[in-house]
């Protein structure tokens, strides 16, 4: 039987292991593009739920919406609060869990996570929690890694090494279309999904790993669990998926991880 809570606790360990920003600092093309999607607009309330140092929920505010960002790791929340400040935009951030969103119902027109979200636990549990906030009316609009992605290949490798708990359905689930109508059913009257790819550029894989195994928490707490021989076919097995969805020729990476856009109308 799957312990929801261990499972929660296991997966708070891994995102605050390491520090996402440095990852998630390349992805700020993928906030501003979501924002562009959803079609956000000046005065509109938003919330960014899972937004990690913010990317997505400065994107929102610099189109002059009333933006709140929300995560379960502080250590985020601090990131995220010094590059608003530097930016002189006005944000609200409250640590919270996607789960158990800290906010009356119907109190945002627009409802956005870029790949937070979709790695809760609780997948049905989290879904009504993005339904209950939003206003009727409003719209909920999620950057969701797909199944057959870079992320969704690395996941299912790390998960060969380092098995989820029995139970656990996979994050980039989030990223299929019968997925996301089961999870949102009839509550929404409108679910389209806008095919995207996000490209990471490094000097070479080495130079990937080296990010990935220091920051990044579900690599960085896999290989910290394994002894030097599986590490070794780990990082082999990392190699081998970055240089098939590399689109470099010149012996550099440039590796096209492949997601979805998901914007929804709240019933």
């Amino acid at each position: 039987m799957t312990n929801l809570n261990e499972i929660r606790e296991r997966l708070h360990a891994t995102w605050t292991a390491g520090d996402f920003h440095r990852l998630g600092v390349e992805q700020l093309i993928v906030g501003e593009r979501l924002c562009e999607e959803v079609g956000i607009a000046a005065g509109q309330r938003v919330l960014d739920v899972a937004c990690g140092a913010g990317n997505t929920t400065l994107a929102a505010a610099r189109r002059r919406a009333r933006a709140t960002g929300c995560d379960w790791v502080p250590a985020l929340l601090e990131r995220a609060e010094q590059r608003a400040k530097v930016e002189g935009l006005q944000i609200e951030w409250v640590k919270a869990d996607a789960e158990g969103l800290p906010f009356p119902d119907a109190s945002f027109d627009v409802v956005v996570s870029t790949f937070g979200v979709m790695f809760a636990p609780d997948q049905q549990r989290a879904a009504d929690q993005l339904i209950r906030v939003c206003r009727p009316g409003g719209t909920i609009g999620l950057a969701n890694w797909t199944p057959a992605s870079a992320v969704g290949d690395i996941f299912r490798l790390t998960a060969s090494f380092l098995p989820p708990p029995a139970g656990l359905r996979a994050a980039v689930e989030w990223g299929s279309g019968p997925r996301l109508r089961e999870l949102f059913g009839n509550r929404v009257t409108a679910l389209y999904l806008f095919d995207h790819v996000w490209r990471t550029r490094f000097n070479s894989f080495l130079e990937w790993l080296d990010l990935y195994r220091r920051w990044y928490g579900p690599t960085n707490r896999t290989f910290a669990a394994l002894d030097g021989a599986k590490a070794a076919e780990y990082a082999r097995g990392l190699e081998e998926i970055i240089q098939r969805h590399n689109r470099a020729t010149d012996g550099t990476i440039d590796a096209a991880y492949e997601y979805v856009n998901v914007v929804a109308r709240r019933g």
